[in-house]
């Protein structure tokens, strides 16, 4: 009996030390570090499923271009901008407006005369050079003459900008000085009336020429205007020779172009004023072909005169201008009116005119020159 006697329990240990917390707020305790692990564990889990999608998503999105690197600024920029003052980069159309005055009062003038060393325009703008070329031959100056007869381009250049001027040319001329013996080269002219100085001027219309504008087989197509070159006035003798040389004032071609405009007005188409009769040298004027009707002053001699004729169907004469189913000096007439028109909108213009009737195997004509004053006559022959 006494082996199966009550034998107590021993008594349990807490890992806490005893005395301290209770088994029951052991057990609290416990609990709540599990729990609290339980919740570290999950954001840590959480954390690292974030970051990873943020991976995912950046290794599946397209990388964005890298940005261009800033250029680095040209030599030529940096000059510019390191210049007190930087040069224009270009020449706008009111910086060239200085060239329209000799374009004429009609505008399509496009040509110059000028005697060599003098100035070709005024007015450019501050520090411009005048560019001219003829053929390989270039010259810059401070739009001065070149010194060497010929048919020049221009351009205008203002620091690193240059800017052609479109058609229009600066005809150099060879001095008057150079005709020796009546001659230049092969080339035949004659003697001008007062050119031995014994006689008194009629006029200062009627001194000696300046200079001559030297024409070749390259520069006989040259445009003078809009409707005009340079070999359509010039004197009809000596064919084979080459080079020519013409006298031209543009005044004469800028009347032509401006009585265009008003036969245009009046009604009468032009296609063609045909120049039966430009230059002609005191050579030719007193000696070459039909001479009737021709002055010993003519005009012709002073590169200001021409006789023309409306030929729009190409047939050599005269057209029908007013319809009336004839050609004569009527028609004649019609140019005459137009060159009325002309003189009044323009007395700078000013000069003679006169109507020819057919003689001698050519139709019709019309006189017209820009002698400085007004004359009117009818004749036969050659004005």
């Amino acid at each position: 009996m006494a082996e199966h006697a009550f034998i107590p329990r021993p008594e349990r240990r807490h890992r806490i030390y005893r005395g301290l917390v209770t088994e029951r707020q052991e057990h609290i305790f416990t609990w709540s570090a599990v729990v609290l692990v339980l919740l570290y564990a999950t954001a840590w889990v959480g954390a690292i499923h974030e970051d990873f999608e943020q991976q995912r998503q950046v290794a599946h999105t397209p990388a964005a271009p890298a940005p261009a690197p800033m250029p680095a600024p040209s030599r030529q920029i940096t000059a510019a901008l390191t210049q007190p003052a930087a040069a224009p980069a270009y020449l706008s159309d009111a910086m060239l407006n200085f060239i329209d005055p000799l374009r004429g009062a009609s505008g399509k003038l496009r040509f110059e005369t000028i005697a060599p060393g003098k100035s070709i325009a005024t007015g450019a703008p501050a520090g411009a050079k005048a560019v001219l070329t003829n053929g390989d031959n270039a010259v810059s100056s401070d739009f001065v003459a070149p010194a060497n007869p010929g048919v020049y381009d221009m351009a205008v250049q203002l620091g690193q900008a240059t800017r052609p001027i479109k058609d229009f040319s600066v005809v150099t001329l060879v001095p008057f000085a150079e005709k020796q013996h009546g001659r230049i080269g092969l080339y035949y002219l004659g003697n001008w009336p007062f050119e031995s100085g014994k006689r008194p001027l009629k006029t200062p219309a009627y001194a000696n020429p300046t200079g001559f504008i030297q024409v070749t087989p390259e520069n006989a197509d040259t445009l003078v205007s809009e409707h005009f070159k340079l070999r359509d006035f010039l004197t009809k003798d000596q064919p084979n020779v080459w080079p020519k040389y013409l006298l031209l004032n543009p005044k004469l071609v800028d009347k032509l172009e401006l009585t265009i405009v008003e036969l245009e007005t009046m009604g009468h188409p032009v296609r063609h004023l045909r120049i039966m009769s430009g230059f002609r040298t005191p050579e030719y004027n007193y000696t070459g072909g039909n001479t009737q009707g021709r002055a010993n002053l003519s005009r012709h001699m002073y590169g200001d005169a021409s006789d023309v004729f409306v030929d729009n169907d190409g047939n050599g004469v005269m057209d029908d201008l007013n319809g009336d189913r004839r050609v004569d000096e009527r028609d004649a007439e019609v140019i005459l009116q137009a060159v009325e028109r002309v003189e009044r909108a323009h007395p700078e213009l000013i000069g003679g005119v006169g109507v020819y009737s057919a003689c001698c195997g050519h139709g019709p004509f019309t006189h017209i020159d820009v002698r400085g004053y007004r004359a009117r006559w009818r004749g036969k022959g050659s004005g």
